[in-house]
This record gives C-alpha cells, structure tokens and sequence, in this order.
C-alpha cells in the first residue's frame, strides 16, 4: 500500500535517542504485521488499579498501531483482541471487554474513513452478545467499499477451532462431491480461513515478554517473523512499532531455503 512520505515524516518527527524514521528501510516495510496485545492486566495492577483500566488504556495503544500502520504503509494490520479461552476470565472482565469492543469500534469509525480502512474479523463471532455483533456489522458495512489497508480483528478466534472449521468445510464439499481427494491441499485449506485473501504475516509482535503464541494463527504464521517485547501493550508506542519493524529488516527471511552465496 503507498504510503505519505510527508505525514510519515510528521508523524515521526519527535524521535527518542535509540531509533528514529531514518533506521528503517522504507522500500520493505512488511505488507502484514499481526499483534499479541498482552500486558493489560498487569500494567493496571503495578499500578493499583482493576485490571479493566488496563483494558481501556490499552484502546490508546491501538489506535496508535493503526495510525502508525497506515503511516508506514502496511497492507494489512491484525491483532489479537479475545481468544476462546477468554471466556473463562471473569464475568465482570469479559462484559467489561465487549462493551469496550462495541463503544472503541463506534468511537474508531470516523478514523477509519478519514485512512480509508476497511475492517475485517477472525473469529466465531455468533457467540458475541448481540449488540456488540450489531456494531461489528455497522463497521463491516461503513469500510466494505474502503481500498486502503485491512484492519482484522481476531475476536472469539481460536487457531486450532479455525482449523477443525476449515477441515469440516473441506469433508463437507466432499461428501457433496464439489471435491474430489486431490482437490485438498494447502491452498484449499487455507482459502476456507478466516484470513483467506490476505497474506500470511510478515511479523508478529508479542508485547508483555511472553513466548508463546496462544492458539493464534498457528497455519498463517508458518514463516513469520517474531519479535517480543517487555513492553506491556499499554505502554506499546509508535516507536516500540518502529523498533519492531528495524529488527524485522535486520532478518534474512529463507522460507526454509538457503541464502546464495
């Protein structure tokens, strides 16, 4: 996706010691960059407060991500924002989470049409409490016609439940006999994903020091790049981005092959 030299400039303008716009080569900013938004909670605790402020500081956090993805160019931005797991957290937490999904999707709207995003989920979203799919869908319908960079949100997505799903449409397709067994392959299963037309991601960041992926993407991410920070998600800033996408490039990426010598 092209991008603005001159807002890209502004945007970074004000750059701390360590890193700045000059460190970063400009001609391969990856096309996909997934996120892991972990450290909520523990930032709003070293703080004393409930865990639920953490949620909402982290709100800041990602609408820095977008802005800073749209700056750079990315064709597409994905992040993980609740898994099937998540339904085990508190009761509180997690009506605290979907109201906040609801409210930041209404609230993010008017920047999505001023950067010409269009949205996109991964997930069972049939489980969401109805006005939280009613919002996700009025966002759905405000960006289908915008051509600038994909925004996907994984919401009620669980990788290994993605891919029993996609296997079932396959064994489905079968049994109707619109395949025959040397019909499936990887390319058919992966066009039954939810991420089917988008490219597997370059890069996925993991904030908060964990190391492990936590039931996301795990057949997109076959040849990802890692890159985890201490950085809890709240404290994420454009230019802990910038730090990411420098370590990226600093990366001979193989896909299992070997570089010429």
């Amino acid at each position: 996706m092209q991008f603005d030299p001159e807002k890209l400039r502004a945007y970074y303008a004000d750059h701390p010691d360590d890193i700045s716009l000059d460190d970063v080569d400009l001609e391969r900013i990856p096309r996909h960059v997934s996120i892991i938004m972990d450290g909520n909670g523990r930032w709003a605790q070293s703080r004393g407060l409930d865990r639920s402020q953490g949620h909402v500081a982290g709100v800041d956090s990602l609408r820095e991500a977008v802005t800073t993805s749209v700056r750079l160019g990315l064709d597409v931005l994905s992040v993980y924002a609740f898994s099937t797991e998540n339904w085990r957290r508190p009761q509180h937490e997690v009506d605290l989470l979907m109201h906040l999904f609801a409210t930041t999707l209404v609230n993010e709207l008017p920047l999505f049409h001023q950067e010409n995003v269009r949205l996109r989920f991964f997930g069972d979203l049939s489980a969401l409490p109805e006005q939280t799919r009613l919002v996700f869908q009025r966002g759905l319908d405000e960006t289908a016609d915008h051509s600038g960079m994909v925004f996907a949100l994984a919401v009620n997505y669980g990788s290994r439940a993605e891919i029993v799903r996609a296997a079932r449409e396959l064994v489905g397709e079968a049994l109707e006999g619109k395949l025959s067994a040397e019909d499936v392959c990887e390319e058919a299963l992966a066009e039954r994903l939810y991420t089917a037309g988008l490219p597997d991601p370059d890069l996925l960041i993991r904030t908060s020091g964990e190391l492990r992926l936590s039931n996301y993407l795990l057949w997109q991410l076959a040849y990802t790049e890692f890159y985890v920070t201490d950085t809890l998600w709240p404290d994420f800033s454009r230019w802990d981005f910038l730090r990411a996408i420098v370590s990226f490039q600093g990366r001979s990426r193989r896909f299992g092959g070997v570089v010429a010598s």
